[in-house]
């Protein structure tokens, strides 16, 4: 995949997202000699990937930084990092709940910040990144940001900053809720008797196998999953009796309408420091 990758990409961090992140670059060529990982720990990334514990005395030109790190951690990251940030840095935040309005009070000189939030699929490319700036922000810097997260999977621009807790709710803690789905799924077969290791292979295949015809239905035929779920169901059978228990009262709307308001009431504490 030939892609005009940033002259220097610095990421502060690098756990298990920014880590995804890197996986999937690298695996589309980015040369690792572009990329800078700071990394109190020291340890290594991978090969060729240059990692530093300390900051370094300045930036390279063409520099795109990646915040990875810690949300709590963006005050001492900031009062270090910023003073090596000039106009042309292009700042990338994952920071949970740390707002744009914020991180242009803590990086003054940098004139593109972009938001994003992914989510753990990226390091295979079938992720989903959210992504969010003003309009300080240069449309060439936007263009090439977005260019950067292609590969990752789908990357949505959000309209108002203020959808983001939402959509981190949906997407970015998703594939958490979908993991726990399948493990009640295979749970359930084994309550109805199925042998637990055979109940926990059906599951997931299961539901990969779904999720990617759901993918391609939409994509050919515009069917929705749930125009998908009324065609295997019918009427009378099996699939429509289960689907009645999961439809009563719109029963899994509400656990689901729940979730995501949990997840994105957090979000919003979280930006309000608490």
């Amino acid at each position: 995949m030939a892609l005009n990758w940033p002259d220097h990409l610095f990421l502060v961090g690098c756990g298990n997202m920014a880590g995804q992140m890197l996986v999937r670059w690298l695996d589309c060529g980015l040369a690792p000699a572009r990329v800078t990982v700071l990394r109190p720990s020291g340890k290594p990334v991978a090969d060729g990937v240059r990692v530093i514990t300390d900051y370094p005395a300045m930036l390279p030109a063409g520099t795109t930084v990646l915040l990875g790190m810690k949300p709590y951690q963006i005050a001492d990251v900031a009062a270090a990092l910023a003073p090596l940030c000039g106009e042309e840095t292009r700042i990338v935040s994952i920071l949970a709940g740390t707002t744009l309005a914020d991180l242009r009070t803590r990086f003054p000189a940098a004139r593109d910040i972009v938001r994003a939030m992914p989510n753990l699929p990226v390091g295979l490319g079938e992720g989903v990144t959210a992504l969010f700036t003003d309009a300080a922000t240069s449309g060439q810097a936007k263009a090439d940001i977005d260019a950067l997260i292609q590969p990752l999977g789908l990357a949505e621009w959000i309209g108002e900053e203020t959808l983001f807790n939402q959509v981190t709710a949906l997407s970015g803690c998703g594939p958490a809720f979908l993991f726990r789905f399948a493990d009640a799924l295979a749970r359930a077969g084994e309550a109805i008797g199925i042998p637990a290791d055979q109940a926990a292979r059906m599951a997931l295949a299961t539901v990969q196998g779904s999720a990617n015809m759901a993918a391609r239905a939409d994509a050919q035929a515009g069917d929705s999953p749930a125009t998908l779920a009324d065609k295997v169901a019918s009427p009378g059978g099996m699939t429509r009796q289960g689907l009645n228990v999961l439809d009563a009262d719109d029963r899994l709307l509400t656990l689901l309408t729940d979730t995501l308001a949990a997840a994105r009431d957090r979000g919003e504490a979280m930006a309000r420091g608490e």
